[in-house]
């Protein structure tokens, strides 16, 4: 089988590809466990950040193996999980990585609790298994879980590249509600626009530099002059943050699931307007759907998981696939995402 190591914290040179034994029969899957043969390994900017030791929280120190989401086809069962599950196409749950000792998802096969392997909806591509939580468990837990998105309002998603954008365009129509996307360049505009209901470029060449338009004159425009009811944003600093709150609605709130921002360069945030519209600004992180729930104690991510598949069996939801790598390619995958010059998800596919 395959494994990515990260032996140190670095640039994608650090990534080595390790060839390890399968997991021997006999010895694992272990009781109630699953060996998960992987077809699709979502990536996210949370394992850029990991490699280069920013999210030590979430990796610990090296070594580690990276990675938050998988999926594939069941290729071994232990004693008390059903033998017919063996061949089943399934996504590993949110939370399987992130459980005690589990590792991360950058590798070949691999073995979880048989509950932490969802059937999945025959709707999803083999390639795609592995790439949904991050961005739709993400957008509708903020949009639809935290923010009770409602139909008719309308939703702003800067980065509107990024596949977590892209999904929550996707959970923003299917509530009732227009997305508008936003992005920085002029160049990616034809791309997106079949993605949004509205598609705005924040900013623009002058003499060779990039300068930041008066963008929130155009959200206005677009809600004859109401504001945004939500935005959903990974951007949360500076003048572009400042853009936002100018450009809310009453009672409009901006819910903030990254920090691509730099706060220390991009300036100081007005947040004067917030008080004047009776907006706010909100943090959101998918571990809060992880703990237990009200009432019965179910979780919220079992919802959104529901919620997820009902939508790609209804052929709703589609993700947007920026391109595949093999797993043994792991390095140019990580550079290219780096870059940043791609249009949804990246996505790995261990080598047969």
């Amino acid at each position: 089988m395959q494994r990515v190591i990260v032996e140190r914290f670095g640039g994608p040179e650090v990534l080595q590809l390790r060839e390890e034994p399968d997991p021997a029969p006999g010895t694992s899957p272990g009781p109630g466990e699953v060996v998960v043969r992987l077809t699709s390994i979502g990536m996210n900017h949370a394992e850029l950040m990991g490699r280069r030791g920013a999210y030590k929280l979430s990796t610990g120190d090296p070594p580690f193996t990276p990675g938050l989401e998988g999926g594939g086809v069941i290729e071994a069962v232990g004693d008390g999980v059903l033998p017919e599950r063996i061949g089943e196409r399934v996504t590993l749950s949110p939370v399987a990585p992130r459980r005690p000792n589990a590792g991360g998802a950058y590798v070949s096969h691999y073995v979880c609790a048989g509950d932490d392997a969802l059937p999945a909806p025959d709707a999803v591509p083999d390639d795609q298994l592995g790439a949904l939580w991050l961005p739709y468990l993400t957008a509708w837990g903020a949009l639809c879980w935290k923010a009770d998105l409602q139909p008719g309002q309308t939703v702003a998603c800067p980065a509107a590249s990024s596949s977590t954008a892209l999904a929550a365009a996707q959970v923003a129509r299917r509530r009732g509600a227009t997305a508008v996307g936003l992005t920085t360049s002029f160049d990616k505009a034809d791309a997106l626009r079949p993605h949004y209901d509205h598609l705005v470029v924040t900013h623009e060449d002058s003499g060779g530099e990039r300068v930041m338009r008066k963008w929130y004159r155009d959200l206005k425009a677009l809600t004859d002059g109401r504001g945004v009811d939500v935005f959903f944003d990974p951007v949360a600093a500076g003048a572009y943050l400042s853009a936002e709150v100018r450009s809310l609605a009453d009672h409009g709130v901006i819910l903030v699931y990254g920090l691509l921002g730099d706060p220390a360069a991009d300036g100081p945030v007005d947040v004067t307007p917030l008080i004047r519209k009776h907006a706010s600004i909100v943090g959101y992180v998918n571990d809060e759907l992880f703990s237990p729930g009200q009432g019965d104690g179910t979780p919220p991510w079992q919802d959104g998981v529901a919620h997820v598949f009902d939508g790609f069996a209804e052929g709703v939801y589609r993700q947007a696939l920026a391109g595949t790598f093999p797993l043994s390619e792991v390095r140019r995958a990580h550079e290219t995402m780096e870059r940043g010059g791609h249009v949804g998800k990246l996505v790995l596919i261990p080598d047969p």
